[in-house]
């Protein structure tokens, strides 16, 4: 192989992007290209010949003398200074960080050091800047984190203590309907029911809204049966289109999609009651198609329809077709905006036609799940007039809430309940321990010092069996709820209830 001329190896030093320094073994600078001078602002004479230490602070100067010799003793080609930072100093005495990459060259029996000097100051800058901006997003996204807990808390705790009078006035107003024959106080009372539901559907939509913006709601996505979903509806709204003279269809649905199954129900529900509020005569109607991987749920109505210039708009807060401003309104025109809020959470999608004079069609598409798949499980939330008594049932009422346990003791005691009071788990407990008869357990879910309705379950089935028949009442919506685990003999009520839902469900479970 022919040997490189010296003045071709020359040149291409000088042409190299970076700083090249050729050094003897006792750290002496036999060579520099034009880089190191431009580099180190040094003229090219005033360092030939010169200690290669003079390029660098001098705090580092004698500790650089024993690597200079470890590097003559061990040669090989290596970058120096490996996990350190290194600093090489210019001629006026500023300092800047380095990258520097080291090669042994054999010359004539004695050893020479070639030194490939690159100034990483910029590079070293964005990388701070970098992790200072990683740091940042990290300290943010906790903080966020630790915003986003602290919401749910403030919700869950809202939702229950907002809910409390509610539930006071709706017992007491059922007690009151059960005692008063007065045709007027009957349709004054009559009228504050209605109020005190319109107060209730309120404050559910604005804290599903709240918890919607809060991030607050998390979606537990699973396989499950549209059928049951479907049944819950058919419950709940027949009598509710019938009083209006319309006609409730719900097909059979056995087909299995994948999503929250209670996020899903809300979708549907909302989709359902709208419906219903803007049809006026015909039906409405609730289907489900089969669509390669897809599964669509349509909601149709023989209703009013929807303008094609107002279109863009039923999604938006407080927007009600054909109301305008001020005027008296049936509803607050929140559910539309809920369902968009939660299908863009679901990540799925919601398609609507309609015609003016003959109706609309809201279809939300789903992916398919498992065939397998179990019913969707859905909470009890009917309820149906009863007779005024039921006697001979012995009720122990679990609940730290004075006005919120008068009311219900009032209720239970005048449809003929032998109700024993008690305040938490300890005076649930004594009452047990007494030799006292419990038939069932009427408990609030959140109780005083961390305890739950749950812990009381718990402790009187351990004492009276797991066939006792226990309701639980919560106003919490949050997933700790959902999560509760459920049995026959149980059953779960969302605050407010309506009083002849609670009754309802008291018999349901007594009969069974």
């Amino acid at each position: 192989m022919r040997a490189v001329p010296p003045e071709l190896a020359r040149s291409a030093l000088e042409a190299a992007p970076d700083a090249m320094l050729i050094v003897d073994a006792s750290g002496i600078i036999r060579y520099a290209n034009r880089q190191v001078s431009a580099l180190f602002g040094y003229e090219h004479d005033e360092f030939i010949g010169q200690s290669v230490e003079m390029l660098m602070p001098a705090r580092f100067r004698s500790r650089h003398v024993g690597h200079r010799e470890h590097f003559v003793e061990n040669v090989r080609v290596r970058s120096m200074g490996a996990g350190l930072e290194l600093f090489g100093q210019r001629s006026d005495g500023t300092e800047f960080a380095l990258e520097i990459s080291l090669s042994p060259i054999e010359d004539t029996g004695r050893t020479l050091i070639a030194a490939a000097i690159r100034d990483v100051t910029d590079r070293k800058k964005v990388e701070a800047e970098l992790i200072v901006a990683r740091d940042a997003a990290q300290a943010m996204r906790e903080l966020a984190e630790r915003a986003n807990a602290g919401k749910s808390r403030f919700l869950a705790t809202a939702s229950h203590d907002l809910r409390q009078p509610l539930q006071a006035l709706a017992m007491l107003n059922g007690s009151l309907r059960r005692s008063i024959t007065d045709p007027r106080a009957a349709e004054a009372l009559s009228q504050q029911e209605q109020a005190i539901s319109g107060m209730s559907k309120l404050l559910n939509t604005l804290l599903d809204i709240s918890k919607l913006e809060s991030g607050a709601i998390h979606p537990e996505p699973t396989d499950f049966v549209v059928s049951a979903l479907f049944a819950e509806l058919r419950s709940e709204f027949a009598s509710v289109a019938s009083s209006k003279g319309l006609v409730l269809e719900v097909d059979t649905c056995e087909h299995a999609v994948h999503s929250d199954p209670s996020l899903v129900e809300q979708i549907l529900r909302n989709l359902v009651s709208n419906a219903i509020k803007y049809t006026y005569q015909g039906v409405v109607r609730l289907r489900c198609l089969h669509e390669a991987s897809f599964v669509r749920i349509e909601v149709l109505d023989t209703g009013i329809g929807i303008p094609s210039d107002q279109m863009s708009h039923i999604y938006d807060e407080f927007y009600q077709i054909g109301v305008p401003a001020n005027s008296t309104r049936d509803g607050y025109g929140l559910g539309l905006n809920i369902v968009q809020r939660l299908v863009t959470l679901l990540n799925l999608k919601l398609d609507v036609r309609s015609e003016i004079g003959k109706g609309s069609a809201f279809s939300l598409v789903l992916p398919g799940g498992e065939s397998h798949a179990a019913p969707a499980q859905i909470n009890f939330v009917g309820g149906s007039h009863l007779p005024q008594k039921q006697m001979n049932a012995r009720v122990l009422l679990v609940e730290d809430n004075a006005s919120v346990m008068r009311a219900t003791r009032t209720l239970l005691e005048m449809v003929g309940y032998d109700v024993t009071p008690a305040v938490s788990l300890a005076e649930a407990m004594r009452y047990a321990h007494g030799g006292n008869r419990i038939d069932i357990v009427v408990t609030d879910f959140h109780l005083s010092d961390g305890e739950t309705g749950s812990h009381v379950i718990a402790a009187l089935r351990a004492e009276f069996g797991e066939s006792l028949r226990a309701l639980l009442m919560t106003g919490d919506t949050s997933a700790a709820i959902k999560q509760l685990p459920r049995d026959e003999h149980l059953r779960v009520l969302s605050k407010p209830i309506d009083p002849d839902a609670l009754l309802a469900s008291l018999h349901e479970l007594l009969s069974s």
